[in-house]
């Protein structure tokens, strides 16, 4: 073979990524995430509305060496906001909605497939038929399946 080197033993790197860290901070300018300085200088700063704190107990030294009564904390307390309307706070125990009245009152068993094979006019569509409850426990989705009276059909 020949004085020159082949492709691979041109460079190697020395060490892996690990070793060599770089040592310095990094270069504000040069970081992804955070906000240049122009950027800050826009941003502004908007005080509060009302000062945080001033006005309650425990800001002098007297206050906190008498301690608070919990009569003063309770006093502090705000409730908390509903977070549903009040047009269905109490719609059921699991909070769905309201219960929908197209549904039928009695539960449809398992849908297994029919041993006919569909029609011309039916070709685009999978028949099943009933065959009852499990036994067991019903999934989540079969328990959600009623039968339907056809009214006008």
């Amino acid at each position: 073979m020949s004085e020159q080197g082949r492709g691979d033993d041109v460079y190697q790197p020395e060490g892996s990524d690990a070793d060599n860290r770089p040592d310095d901070d990094l270069d504000p300018e040069n970081v992804i995430d955070e906000p240049d300085l122009d950027e800050m200088l826009d941003t502004g700063y908007s005080p509060p509305e009302k000062p945080l704190g001033v006005s309650k107990y425990g800001t002098t030294g007297e206050e906190q060496r008498e301690g608070e009564s919990l009569d003063g904390r309770l006093a502090q307390e705000v409730p908390e906001d509903d977070p549903l309307p009040a047009d269905r706070a109490a719609d059921g125990p699991e909070d769905n909605g309201p219960e929908e009245d197209d549904a039928g009152d009695e539960r449809a068993g398992r849908v297994a497939v029919t041993d006919e094979e569909p029609g011309a006019e039916r070709n685009n569509r999978v028949l099943g038929r009933d065959v009852g409850i499990d036994g067991g426990a019903a999934s989540a989705e079969e328990a959600a399946v009623h039968i339907q009276d056809d009214e006008g059909a």
